[in-house]
């Protein structure tokens, strides 16, 4: 498939936002949904099997309009260096449901322990999927984690995580939630519902609008990107904010919802892109 839009598969599967792919060789392996599939870019060309053109272009985002977002968040010259570095880095659309279970496991966790953690968890509760001749696993359904006992939960890796990911799961099987149908629900209202299940709090919450809820406003906020905050958009906050952000690792719930204010503040509609483009710029920097 001939790319007419900017576009970087690279960047865009290994900047944190999905944590089921695989690069052997040349080629990205990943399971979305049912199905298992490998892609691969040379140039302005994509090469893929076991998809269509369509999935592909709704899964990576190729109709945002990558150009107008970049000049509509590129503000300062730090933002407009990170757009500058990681040119085509897209938003994945990624499964609500995967996403909502990735993110609670993510918490306190590096990616490669998310892999690990959720690598585990598909093979244990997921349907096996031979693909090139090799072992893929969908991800479990809301049913097979909802009857999933703790303590095989506790054997995948999750931890204290075990328990959150089975309530939730609970919660959504009882009550035949559509996380889908959040899609078309404000963003403070879908934020405030997604925080009513167990172990999601506001940054949970941004990161399934985000990634899987297509909410470009959110703005998810970690260490990282508070650290962003400190070192390059401090003179937007009061001093003592400032002081005890530094002073402090963790974040309060009023402190949190103050820098993801002003993240969507900032950058407006397209927070998100701003958002994922300044968290992978500064893991990047180390």
């Amino acid at each position: 498939m001939h790319l007419d839009v900017p576009f970087d598969l690279d960047f865009t599967l290994c900047c944190g936002q999905v944590f089921r792919w695989k690069k052997i060789g040349r080629w990205w392996y990943g399971v979305v949904g049912e199905l298992a599939f490998k892609i691969r870019q040379c140039d302005a060309e994509l090469e893929f099997e076991n998809v269509s053109k369509e999935f592909v272009r709704f899964y990576f985002g190729l109709d945002d309009d990558l150009e107008q977002i970049s000049l509509y968040v590129g503000r300062d010259n730090y933002i407009k260096e990170a757009l500058r570095r990681f040119e085509g880095l897209r938003i994945v659309r990624q499964d609500p449901w995967e996403c909502l279970i990735s993110f609670i496991c993510a918490t306190y966790k590096s990616i490669a322990a998310i892999e690990q953690m959720l690598c585990k968890l598909s093979a244990k509760f997921g349907e096996k999927k031979v693909f090139n001749g090799s072992d893929f696993y969908t991800f479990p359904t809301v049913s097979k984690l909802t009857f999933a006992s703790e303590k095989a939960l506790h054997e995948c890796g999750l931890g204290y995580r075990a328990k959150y990911v089975q309530a939730t799961a609970k919660k959504i099987y009882d009550n035949k939630i559509k996380l889908e149908n959040f899609r078309i629900l404000p963003y403070l209202e879908a934020k405030k519902i997604l925080m009513g299940f167990p172990g999601v709090g506001p940054k949970v919450a941004d990161c399934v609008l985000l990634f899987s809820l297509e909410k470009l406003e959110a703005f998810p906020v970690d260490v990282w990107i508070k650290r962003v905050i400190l070192r390059h958009y401090a003179n937007q906050f009061p001093a003592g904010l400032v002081s005890k952000l530094t002073t402090n690792e963790s974040l309060s719930e009023s402190e949190y919802a103050k820098l993801n204010t002003f993240g969507r503040s900032y950058f407006g509609k397209y927070a998100g892109y701003a958002q994922e483009y300044l968290f992978h710029y500064e893991r990047t920097q180390r």
